[in-house]
């Protein structure tokens, strides 16, 4: 089963959710803000994919924090962050047989079903 990791109210989760419906690939969505996420989970994706890739630099909730926090990150200390506050992760990943997919662009799932 295809699952989606991300928050149903962000742009680009509704639209990555509205390319897996239009494409009929069944999926679940697990929405991390009010689930949270396993720390084990999070911690494969970082290592599959890179902190780097994985921390949401961009948002609002990592940008509120004091320059202590963002300072000297590593991935430790990234995926601690991650898991206080679960809309510091990049989304949506997507877990699909095996194959972690981060972010949404036209196409990305074709071929899922």
């Amino acid at each position: 089963m295809i699952t989606m990791y991300g928050i149903p109210n962000c742009d680009t989760v509704k639209k990555a959710r509205a390319a897996l419906d239009a494409a009929g690939v069944p999926h679940r969505f697990h929405d991390y803000r009010k689930a949270g996420i396993d720390a084990a989970r999070l911690r494969g994706w970082v290592d599959v994919l890179g902190w780097e890739a994985v921390l949401n630099r961009a948002g609002t909730t990592f940008r509120k924090l004091d320059a202590a926090a963002r300072e000297g990150l590593d991935a430790d200390r990234a995926v601690a962050l991650m898991l206080a506050q679960p809309s510091m992760i990049k989304r949506p990943i997507v877990e699909a047989g095996g194959r972690l997919i981060l972010g949404y662009r036209p196409g990305v799932y074709e071929g899922l079903a």
